[in-house]
């Protein structure tokens, strides 16, 4: 991904002391990067295209303060200002992503890493970018050690500069503080004692600490905290697992940081936002940055052409959603082809760049903006294309989101600020994501694939979302809990687990889970530990499948594709129901999947990795035996259908086609209109789509 109005006479768009009064559309803008002055034709071309809103000033320390202390506004006051004249709203960005030369010459230090070569591209559909490598020069952006005295001090400066002039403007509406911001994970000296004192405070003594991370095995026992050693070289799972909640804590506490400093100016009406890198972080808790922040945002890349599916906008979006619990932003998605270099370049089909806006507002978004509103003409992003190419001219693209702002316009208000009644869960769990790393079952599976395959079998069956944490006290208002390995967990998420299984709830859960604590130690009781009553059955051995087996029975008529791989647990059922087993002469006398009926629901267990295909069965069946399956789950190949209900209390439907072919479907909700055509809808009526087409249907009251 890219390296990536209450005290004036005018109305605002938005209002943070209330909710989203429609969606807002615009780009990032940087007239600074412009080859020449064209901020009037920009804002014209803006205008003309419905663009509302722009975010502006995160990427350009050196303009805001060319040099040291010398700081410099008119170059923003004239953006600002013309933006404010032309109605277009403002998010404002601290620039504290990239340094100055002049803090790198007079403090080397703060930069920790450099990029290496970007590796080939197995798949041209997906990009790659360079790694990071040890050892600080100047050039990336993000290589700073967030935690540097120096750097916090000209940080600080920075924005609280920007804040006084700019938090009274009429034109701003939002701050976003950093950009995809992520720890830089290495083992710096103030890095490693900050470290030691938060396991000090964690554990107490070094004998509470061993205990749990099993520092006795090859003689690793800490009798002193003087003799706590460094991150390097560490193999202790227990030890590198606390190592990476302590690094994304480091970036927790930064941004909540600048958003108390953001605000001491900001007015009771301006929100404070950050925009994660899109889709499902390993490296951030995003769930503890929210918590900080107003609003949640997300910068959400996707394939296109004919790998547009809408998987990732939905994932992302439905993971933004669930982080508050309301509407999000989009700050950065596709425009043209994006990428480091010019491989990989995916402009998008004619109606997909509406497509995916809408499917944006489908999962909750209440704005879209692309990264970027022009192409640059130098540096690293040169080929990450905006709404504008190269020539700074209008173009197919930009035609096309003239008519997203038309519709937005339009009909904007009835669809922002979603609320959403979604039955049914994701548990994401960062540890179990780290934890099984360590210990992989797999190269080609693990706690990553087995996640976005259990997503994307509930995408293609119509059925939303929310993620929820292993923290997630409250489960009661779903149904189904979808589990991925869950290998790190502690007995009250287990035991929580159980619980809303035997309140009524079902469950589908993968291979591993339970199978350590929240140490990362291996339980010393029967697998899976807590949840053996739940679960149904136990097991002691496991093995390795060196190729892809069989299941029997063929449960749901798959043929080839009803298969096993990587890895299986010799499951032994207590009261649990075998599913299927294995069509092997050893492995067959042990279940692959399994079903326990427990108190008033059921958990259904994979003791082993399956298709993607045996996925989307298993989990049709759950959400069928959960009475959740209806006329969503019969929509023609391609077509997604996301639901909705506006401040007015209207239920909204989207119907997307992400198909190169026409598409009927029938509506089987209550009577209302269709809102972008204005035609009415009724119930039992086809809906035709287009291809790469969408229709948004608002009930009548």
């Amino acid at each position: 991904m890219k390296p990536h109005l209450l005290l004036f006479a005018l109305p605002a768009l938005l209002l943070a002391a209330d909710r989203p009064k429609t969606v807002l559309y615009g780009a990032a803008y940087y007239h600074e990067y412009q080859p020449y002055d064209r901020l009037d034709k920009d804002i014209a071309l803006m205008k003309q295209a419905g663009i509302t809103v722009v975010r502006v000033g995160e990427s350009t320390w050196t303009s805001w303060e060319p040099r040291d202390g010398d700081f410099q506004y008119a170059w923003m006051d004239r953006i600002v200002d013309a933006m404010h004249t032309a109605g277009i709203k403002v998010i404002m960005g601290t620039p504290t992503y990239s340094i100055p030369p002049w803090m790198y010459k007079k403090h080397p230090e703060m930069l920790v890493f450099h990029y290496g070569v970007a590796p080939p591209m197995s798949n041209p559909w997906y990009g790659t970018y360079p790694d990071h490598v040890a050892g600080g020069a100047y050039g990336p952006r993000q290589n700073m050690d967030l935690t540097n005295p120096d750097y916090r001090r000209y940080s600080e400066r920075v924005i609280r500069k920007i804040a006084e002039r700019y938090a009274k403007h009429p034109a701003v509406i939002g701050w976003q503080i950093d950009n995809e911001t992520a720890p830089n994970g290495l083992p710096l000296p103030n890095v490693q004692k900050a470290f030691l004192e938060r396991v000090k405070e964690k554990f107490g003594t070094t004998r509470r600490m061993n205990d749990a991370w099993g520092l006795v095995y090859w003689g690793q026992l800490v009798d002193s905290w003087d003799d706590f050693p460094a991150r390097d070289g560490i193999l202790n799972p227990g030890y590198k697992l606390e190592w990476e909640r302590f690094q994304q804590s480091i970036v927790t506490e930064f941004l909540g940081w600048q958003a108390r400093i953001v605000r001491e100016y900001a007015r009771p009406d301006q929100f404070v936002t950050q925009d994660f890198v899109g889709g499902v972080r390993t490296n951030v808790d995003q769930w503890a940055i929210s918590r900080d922040l107003d609003v949640a945002s997300t910068n959400i890349y996707h394939t296109s052409q004919d790998k547009l599916d809408g998987v990732a906008i939905a994932m992302g979006g439905d993971l933004a959603r669930s982080l508050k619990q309301q509407y999000y932003y989009v700050t950065e998605t596709n425009a043209q082809g994006i990428g480091w270099d010019s491989r990989g370049q995916f402009p998008p089909y004619d109606g997909q760049l509406r497509l995916s806006a809408w499917a944006h507002v489908a999962s909750g978004a209440s704005m879209v903006e692309y990264w970027h509103w022009h192409s640059l003409h130098y540096g690293q992003e040169t080929y990450w294309r905006g709404l504008l190419g190269h020539d700074l001219e209008p173009n197919r693209v930009y035609r096309e989101a003239m008519k997203i702002g038309e519709e937005f316009k339009r009909v904007g208000s009835r669809v922002a600020d979603l609320s959403k009644d979604v039955k049914v869960a994701v548990l994401f769990s960062n540890d179990s994501f780290h934890g099984l790393s360590y210990m992989p079952v797999s190269d080609a599976v693990n706690y990553a694939t087995v996640m976005q395959q259990m997503y994307s079998a509930l995408f293609n069956l119509n059925v939303e979302a929310d993620f929820v944490t292993p923290t997630t006290t409250d489960l009661s208002r779903y149904k189904v809990l979808i589990v991925p390995p869950l290998y790190v967990a502690s007995d009250e998420t287990l035991e929580r687990i159980s619980k809303f299984v035997d309140n009524g709830g079902h469950v589908v859960m993968a291979f591993k889970s339970g199978y350590t604590n929240e140490y990362d130690t291996v339980r010393w009781q029967r697998a899976p530990g807590p949840l053996r009553k739940a679960a149904g059955f136990s097991y002691q051995e496991f093995s390795s499948l060196a190729h892809p087996v069989n299941l029997k029975p063929d449960r749901y008529q798959l043929g080839a594709n009803n298969q096993a791989s990587a890895w299986a647990e010799f499951l032994m059922p207590e009261t649990a129901e075998t599913l299927a087993s294995y069509d092997h002469p050893f492995f067959g006398r042990f279940p692959a999947l399994t079903r326990n009926k427990f108190g008033k629901g059921t958990l259904t267990y994979e003791g082993t990795a399956i298709t993607a295909e045996l996925q989307q069965a298993v989990i049709r069946d759950v959400i069928e035996r959960a009475g959740l399956a209806g006329s969503d789950q019969r929509a023609p190949e391609g077509v997604r259908i996301r639901h909705g209900r506006n401040p007015r209390g209207s239920a909204i439907h989207f119907y997307l086609n992400f198909s190169p072919a026409a598409k009927s479907v029938s509506y089987a909700y209550g009577n209302g209109s269709e809102l972008l055509s204005g035609k009415p809808a009724v119930r039992g009526a086809a809906l035709t789509l287009a291809p790469w087409d969408v229709m948004v249907v608002e009930e009548n009251r």
